[in-house]
């Protein structure tokens, strides 16, 4: 993996539950596929079937709360994501995230509009937006993180690092 992101951002509300896009009425009983077909449908229409393989999900604040439910992320690498932006992460699906490789970054998303063209370095800690003139300096993620992503997630991770330890 990359440690730098480039995308179109697609860009949601804040409050967004893993319901939205990993409803309970679709699992148990259907595969991740078929729920990627109807990702985040309940507040934004179409959404899964506009979105393209690369782009950036761009989310206000607590983006995936309330849910420890580890296919949310496993729908949205179904669907392409490469990172996702936002205001802030609920705990459980952040550490999710990284655990199954899907790249967050919490920023401030003022003026980010859906479609503009995005770029996340995930080493320099900066998100721009080249179009509206925006950059944005971020706490770099760990280069224990880095490390995480870069495998794919924490499972094959550890599979490349088996005298891995946590200090």
């Amino acid at each position: 993996m990359t440690t730098v992101i480039c995308g179109r951002a697609r860009v949601l509300g804040a409050d967004i539950n893993t319901d939205v896009n990993c409803s309970s009425k679709y699992m148990p009983g259907k595969d991740a596929a078929f729920v990627a077909t109807c990702a985040f449908e309940q507040i934004a229409p179409g959404f899964a079937q506009a979105f393209k393989k690369g782009d950036v999900i761009v989310a206000g604040k607590h983006f995936g709360i309330n849910s420890s439910r580890e296919q949310a992320v496993h729908v949205m690498r179904l669907m392409g994501v490469s990172g996702i932006v936002a205001v802030s992460f609920g705990r459980q699906f952040f550490r999710n995230a990284i655990n199954n490789g899907l790249p967050v970054i919490e920023c401030d998303i003022d003026g980010i509009a859906d479609k503009d063209a995005i770029e996340v370095d995930l080493a320099a800690g900066r998100v721009s937006v080249a179009a509206r003139g925006i950059v944005r300096s971020v706490p770099p993620l760990p280069p224990e993180i880095q490390a995480i992503l870069a495998a794919s997630g924490l499972i094959p991770f550890l599979q490349k690092h088996p005298d891995w330890k946590l200090v």
